[in-house]
């Protein structure tokens, strides 16, 4: 029997604490993008606008290094959200405890691989697709399994 969707919201089913816990991490490692990018512009003197390389006395440019961190924080703009969504649905569908909390943990783990393989230390691929696809891949099950269960 499929329980009341505020049950499976509250704070006492373990599926949704878990996703609540997982999503905290994944949203402080957005924020933590910001300051990273802000790092590696002082680093490199790299200013994409005029009025922030004037106050280093340098002419605007990019730099590989900045790019690639505002890359990784704009793969994440593009991912998490969508795993946000997909998971409150697949919570909602009162899943195995054992397996949601693994998505959960997986993505997460996939996600911050992601931004130390991409932005932190570079490291040659197929590193950065196999995290991005894993993450890719717990997101488009969790969305059709709750398809399937919503039928």
């Amino acid at each position: 029997m499929a329980q009341a969707i505020p049950s499976v919201l509250s704070l006492e089913n373990e599926v949704f604490r878990s996703f609540l816990f997982y999503s905290c991490i994944l949203v402080l490692k957005m924020l933590f993008m910001s300051p990273l990018t802000g790092s590696k512009r002082m680093k490199h003197k790299a200013f994409a606008n005029v009025e922030d390389a004037k106050g280093f006395n340098v002419k605007p440019k990019l730099d590989d290094n900045v790019e690639r961190v505002r890359r990784a924080h704009l793969n994440d703009i593009e991912n998490i959200p969508l795993f946000f969504v997909a998971g409150v649905l697949y919570t909602i569908t009162n899943p195995s405890v054992y397996l949601a909390k693994m998505l959960f943990l997986v993505y997460t783990v996939a996600r911050v691989a992601h931004t130390i393989v991409y932005a932190v230390v570079p490291l040659p691929q197929p590193a950065r697709g196999i995290s991005w696809v894993t993450g890719f891949g717990i997101t488009v099950y969790m969305t059709v399994m709750s398809l399937i269960h919503f039928l």
